[in-house]
Formats: structure tokens, sequence, C-alpha cells
């Protein structure tokens, strides 16, 4: 017969009830549950120090140089940041900035030449740490704020793309019906 559990002593067949995380030595570690996602981003963003700068790369940008397999690996470790978000509660809209964020990298990272560079200095998945973070922090309410206004400046870029686009055509038509009048 087991003894009950006594303090943050946990015997070894104690069977845990939900919620309650094994101590690490005695101290409660409240980032345990990022620890994944921190290891992530620190590789693919912060990995190598440039001798000389405080600038940091990590793996994504390297790999970035292998068309299409650098590119579907970094995007593939990225998707566990995004993974761990939604399991720790992060709300739909800050899921789609930080798949946003994801998405950014990968289309300039598709580039030849320039995506890698683009890559190293946007560092989507420490983006994407750090709105995990702050969310943990409790302040829901100004990550939710700042990714409704990043929101509505995508929606502005792409009606002012439309209206661009519907624009050149009207001007493109309005040429044509004149060289046939």
């Amino acid at each position: 017969m087991s003894k009950p559990p006594t303090g943050d002593r946990i015997e070894v067949d104690e069977v845990l009830p939900p919620g309650k995380a094994v101590p690490r030595s005695g101290v409660e570690n409240a980032n345990i549950k990022n620890e994944t996602s921190r290891i992530i981003a620190y590789w693919l963003d912060e990995f190598i120090r440039i001798p000389g700068t405080k600038f940091r790369i990590g793996l994504d940008p390297i790999i970035a140089f292998v068309p299409f397999i650098g590119d579907f690996l970094a995007s593939s470790a990225g998707v566990v940041i995004l993974i761990e978000s939604a399991r720790n509660g992060v709300s739909i809209p800050v899921l789609a900035r930080m798949g946003i964020n994801m998405l950014i990298n990968t289309f300039f990272d598709v580039i030849p030449g320039v995506g890698p560079f683009f890559s190293a200095f946007f560092k989507s998945n420490t983006r994407n740490l750090h709105l995990l973070h702050q969310w943990q922090a409790g302040n829901q309410a100004a990550v939710r704020r700042g990714t409704w206004r990043l929101f509505g400046f995508v929606a502005l870029l792409g009606l002012l793309g439309i209206s661009l686009w519907v624009g050149l055509w009207m001007f493109y038509i309005s040429i044509f019906m004149k060289l046939f009048e």
C-alpha cells in the first residue's frame, strides 16, 4: 500500500491528477510548456552569432538555400510552435497571425538569393514565440489588438492592390478602345 503524497514529493507509483506537473528539483518552471517552442525558435532563428556583431542567424536561412526541401523543413519545424500555441489556448486570430508570419517567411524563402537574407532578419519563429509568451503573460488584449491592426493593414494592402489592378485594366481598355476608333 502506497503512502499519500506529501507536498511536492511524488512517489514512484503515484497517479498524478490532471493539471499537476512534475516539479523539477523542487521549483516549478512556468515555461516548461514552451520549452520545445523555445528550442525550435532558437535553432531556426538565433543559433549562430555573426562574428564581430550582436546579430544572430539560425538554421532557417541556411537551409533555405536548398530549394524546396529547406523551405519545407524550416516551415515544418515552425508548425510545432503553432501547435503548442493552440494547445495553450491562443485565440484563432492570433494563430492566424502566427500563420501569416510563417507564410511571409516561406514566401520570401522561395525567392532565390534574397529569401534567406530576408529570413535572417524577419525571424518568424522568434516572432511567434514572442506572441505565445505575451499571450501567456496575460497580455491577451494587447496581442489581439496588434493582430487586428495587422489584419487591417493586410486588408488595406489587398484593397490597394485590387484598386491598382482594376485601374490598370480600365486604362488598358481605354487605350485599346482609342486604337480602334
